[in-house]
């Protein structure tokens, strides 16, 4: 019996390549007369495919053009997010050698003369003098004083200055940064 061939069946695939259109038409040749009534339709669509591969192949490149233009915008969108972190960290960078400056400054402020002077005076009479000071100035002072003789300058001051004072020495004592 003579295959049929179905008007709205899709011609048959080897693997991913079509039929061609001759040897689609050999196939209808050999199968009887019944089959070539329906031969122009199967070539037909045969042309038709071949039809919209050379319609892909014509937006091949457009397609390509267009999906390397989105993957362009993503790393663009990519390269601002990591300039934005490079800045924060150049930033946090910055903040920390200000910081590494400022304790440097102020651990040289009370150098010399001024740390001796302030330990060979009584207790009293430091503690007022270092509550009109600088806070900071006052903290490297009494960081540079024996920790026996800042103690008990520091239980002669004023509950709040004395507090103020252990806060600045105690964060210009730690190794790790402040923020």
């Amino acid at each position: 019996m003579p295959a049929k061939f179905h008007l709205l069946t899709p011609p048959r695939r080897i693997g991913r390549k079509p039929l061609a259109a001759a040897t689609l038409a050999a196939l209808l040749a050999a199968a009887g007369p019944a089959a070539t009534e329906t031969a122009p339709t199967v070539v037909a669509a045969a042309e038709t495919e071949s039809e919209i591969q050379r319609f892909c192949s014509s937006i091949a490149d457009a397609a390509r053009d267009r999906r390397y233009a989105l993957q362009r915008m993503e790393m663009e969108t990519l390269q601002k997010e990591v300039d934005k972190r490079i800045a924060l960290l150049e930033e946090k960078r910055a903040e920390y050698e200000s910081w590494m400056k400022r304790r440097e400054t102020f651990l040289a402020q009370a150098e010399g003369n001024v740390v001796e002077i302030y330990a060979s005076m009584k207790p009293d009479a430091a503690a007022e003098r270092l509550a009109m000071l600088d806070v900071e100035l006052a903290a490297g002072i009494l960081m540079k004083l024996e920790s026996r003789r800042a103690g008990v300058i520091l239980n002669e001051m004023e509950s709040k200055a004395a507090a103020a004072l252990t806060g600045i020495m105690a964060s210009a004592a730690r190794r790790e940064d402040p923020t």
